[in-house]
């Protein structure tokens, strides 16, 4: 299991390993600053080499021209880390040009040390926004790293103004974060780039950077992006690599999970019959709005769900009967008639919204489902009809429902915290997609998965995970028609089979993703359900 953590849960990490007498800060400085330099070299190999008409031993420490660092240190322990690092790259022979914003005499006391000794090796120049920027602009060597070390997980507010010259000047070059040149410049922050809030992925001025190194665990803002800005969260930090710090793998409670596909027992029940794992009912909308259903039925029996029974109103039997095969097809017209079908107590789940539309009977037949309080997927349209009145859907919700909005299902259910997700940040960490989720969440009485690259899955007594779409597992070709759809089958489906409905959407949505990551550039809806033989085959099912 790995969690994400934010800065206050990190510090605290710390402060006990060094009470403890496991550590000390100023051990923690040095592992932190070795993580970088190796993580570094680990990235571009060719970095850790001398360039030149002959090959240098790997203890080559003498001056090289064509590589140079600019290491920019901020005024607190991230700035220590910086130190740690310019000192690190100069005795591999590097030559490191270090800035300082704020007073050394004011640095805490372990990055204050590392300054001390960094000061024995080099200069330290005073912050200056627009020399930093000239600087680098004319600079021409061939192997060129800036390290940001100026806030890494210490910004809650815009960036200082005085910062403007340089982040402008440096801005052109790290856009492509995925370039490998080997004459090109490098970006390098260490635990965030400056500018992002650690704790919600909020852009408070960022500059995107190719490469991010954090430690112990990677905090919550590494895997946010919606609502964050042109470079918040994980689209400014490039790759990410997180550095051991010979920690205590002691977490505190309440930390917000990221999903690694570890939870859930997928193995189907050989034993029995088709039953035994479940029967799962989609409804169906009317006669030209059944695709969406039949998707997310295909997605429940390609999950593992015994049974699979598409209900349609009679205005679409012909159009479903059509499109159907190992899926079963039932006519229900209306609240009473699903009533009826419900009487089936061998109905283990049930999904209810994928194109229902937005009319009178998709409320009356959201409650009467709602009434049998048997596991329930509630998305898209049984979400919107509710907008000009959430509560009486909150009324009716019970702890074995998961509801899926995406960004605008989420506004219109809980308006005013999407208005607070989208509000300027005050002084202090910004309020994140996972703080709204878990508000939601308890709002509801249920399972709330807000969906996105970073969708955050929240339970009504705070628990809480991410299902992060970002770094080795980016999936933008995820965002098309009916993807949706399919992920409401797929936590129906594990529903009817038995998984809780927390257990239901982390794992769905976990599988979600791989399935797109299977099939690659070129998806669409329809092939998402035909990639589980091969993700559980690399899941070892």
């Amino acid at each position: 299991m790995t969690e994400l953590l934010t800065a206050a849960q990190m510090r605290a990490i710390e402060q006990a390993a060094i009470e403890s007498g496991e550590v000390t800060g100023l051990e923690l400085m040095e592992r932190a600053g070795q993580g970088v330099v190796e993580a570094i070299f680990e990235e571009w190999p060719e970095l850790a080499e001398r360039r030149g008409p002959a090959p240098a031993p790997p203890e080559y420490l003498g001056k090289d021209e064509e590589r140079r660092a600019v290491v920019l240190c901020g005024p607190g322990n991230n700035g220590g880390d910086g130190f740690v690092v310019a000192r690190l790259l100069k005795e591999r022979g590097w030559e490191a040009e270090v800035f300082l914003y704020g007073d050394p005499d004011k640095l805490p006391p372990d990055a204050k040390v590392n300054y001390d000794r960094w000061r024995e090796l080099g200069s330290v120049t005073e912050w200056d926004d627009r020399g930093i920027r000239d600087a680098y602009e004319g600079d021409e060597v061939s192997q060129f790293l800036v390290i940001d070390a100026l806030f890494g997980t210490g910004l809650t507010r815009e960036m200082p103004d005085d910062t403007h010259e340089a982040w402008n000047g440096f801005m052109p070059t790290p856009l492509i974060v995925d370039s490998h040149e080997p004459d090109e410049d490098r970006f390098v922050a260490i635990d965030f780039p400056s500018g992002i809030c650690s704790d919600s992925g909020r852009d408070f001025g960022a500059l995107p950077t190719h490469l991010t190194v954090t430690f112990h665990s990677a905090k919550i803002g590494h895997h946010m992006s919606q609502n964050c800005g042109s470079y918040g969260g994980a689209k400014g930090c490039g790759k990410l690599k997180v550095v051991p710090l010979g920690l205590p793998q002691v977490f505190p409670k309440g930390c917000v999970e990221l999903l690694d596909g570890r939870k859930g027992n997928l193995n189907k029940k050989y034993s029995g019959h088709k039953y035994t794992n479940g029967h799962a009912l989609i409804l169906s909308g009317g006669q030209g709005k059944t695709g969406a259903a039949r998707l997310a039925a295909r997605g429940a029996l390609r999950i593992g769900a015994g049974l699979v029974t598409v209900g349609s109103p009679r205005s679409a039997m012909f159009e479903n009967a059509a499109n159907l095969t190992a899926i079963m097809l039932r006519q229900i017209d209306g609240a009473h008639g699903l009533v009826e079908l419900m009487e089936d107590e061998r109905l283990s789940a049930i999904c209810l919204g994928p194109g229902m539309g937005r009319g009178a009977d998709t409320q009356t037949m959201v409650f009467a489902a709602l009434k049998e309080t048997r596991p329930t997927v509630l998305d898209a349209d049984a979400l919107t009809r509710f907008e000009l009145k959430p509560e009486a859907l909150f009324d009716a919700l019970h702890e074995n429902c998961v509801i899926t909005p995406h960004g605008g299902e989420f506004a219109r259910l809980f308006p005013d915290l999407a208005e607070k997700l989208n509000a300027p940040a005050a002084t202090g960490p910004a309020y994140s997609k996972v703080d709204a989720t878990r508000e939601a969440a308890k709002r509801a009485g249920c399972i709330v998965l807000f969906k996105g690259p970073d969708t955050v899955i929240a339970a009504p007594d705070g628990r809480c995970s991410v299902n992060s779409a970002h770094y080795e597992r980016s999936a933008p070709w995820l965002a098309t028609a009916g993807s949706g759809d399919v992920l409401a089958g797929f936590i129906t489906g594990l529903m009817a089979r038995g998984f809780s409905p927390m257990q239901a959407a982390e794992t769905a949505a976990y599988i979600h993703v791989e399935c797109a990551l299977e099939f690659g550039p070129g998806l669409i809806a329809e092939d998402l359900p035909e990639q589980i033989p091969a993700v559980f085959r690399k899941l070892g099912l």
